[in-house]
């Protein structure tokens, strides 16, 4: 529970674990017996932990290389709870909530997802509780503006991500262009560390010809040289596309003589695909494994 709550303030599954970690610590030296609430403590704690470590990755986030993406994750354990856990780590959902202050974020996070009361919120922030509410309207109204405003069925959805990894595994440009919006924006995080547009790809045939152009096995074997990955016999990898169910949402998983290389998510809107998320850097998607 506590890792959800960093998970989703922090967008980085690295950050949220060492968050954790450091609350376990801190809990470590605490008087039990004098803490009335262990898991409200817990979570203020956490919270704390969280939104200083925010503040710290927001300048750090600003000389990173291109766009800066959050870590995939595994659909977690709590989001069978109820709808607002499952829709809150969703990709489009946490890249909208990277555009807010850390504190805005902290409170719809707190009140949205685990429906924390205010007054308990400005204690865990340290603000008054009018001013509490304040930010938390705030941060509504944003995500409300710049969330994408689609209701498609998870079964459509998972249907045209098959599609989607089809098209991919052909090397299909036409059936890739038919299944993308003409509006479509293609976001892609490598940090740096591997092959990424380092702006937004709009167009269906813009963003169908940059996919098709990274996800060659000759491409791949210069990305897996590039960080120290062996390939096999030939050189050239043993590619494979898989569905995998990442932050609550269908996903293309990408992967090299077993090794994870990028993580594909979508945002489909009217039987179209809108946006396209996608992320190689290594580091961040070092945690997932194939099963």
């Amino acid at each position: 529970m506590l890792t959800a709550v960093a998970y989703r303030i922090l967008g980085s599954v690295a950050d949220a674990e060492d968050v954790v970690q450091e609350a376990w610590l801190r809990w470590s030296g605490v008087d039990e017996a004098a803490v009335q609430d262990p898991r409200a403590y817990l979570i203020r704690v956490t919270s704390r932990l969280a939104i200083d470590r925010l503040r710290w990755a927001k300048s750090r986030r600003e000389s990173y290389v291109g766009p800066w993406l959050p870590e995939p994750i595994g659909t977690m354990p709590d989001v069978a709870e109820h709808a607002e856990l499952a829709d809150s780590v969703e990709m489009a959902l946490l890249v909208v909530l990277e555009t807010l202050s850390p504190l805005e974020r902290a409170v719809f996070v707190l009140r949205e997802a685990f429906d924390l009361p205010f007054a308990e919120i400005a204690e865990i922030i340290g603000r008054a509780e009018p001013a509490t509410r304040q930010l938390a309207r705030r941060a509504r109204e944003h995500v409300r503006d710049k969330r994408p405003r689609f209701d498609v069925d998870r079964d459509e959805r998972r249907r045209i991500t098959e599609r989607f990894m089809d098209a991919c595994t052909a090397g299909d440009l036409d059936a890739l262009i038919e299944l993308f919006s003409d509006r479509v924006t293609m976001i892609s995080d490598g940090g740096g560390k591997a092959r990424a547009a380092l702006r937004a790809v709009t167009g269906a045939g813009n963003v169908s010809r940059y996919l098709l152009s990274i996800s060659t096995p000759e491409n791949i074997a210069k990305f897996l040289a590039s960080i120290g990955r062996a390939t096999g016999d030939s050189g050239l990898p043993g590619l494979s596309m898989d569905l995998a169910v990442l932050n609550n949402a269908p996903a293309v998983v990408v992967s090299a003589d077993g090794q994870v290389v990028t993580v594909i998510s979508l945002v489909v809107g009217a039987g179209r695909i809108e946006t396209v998320y996608l992320v190689a850097n290594p580091d961040k998607i070092a945690h997932l494994q194939l099963s």
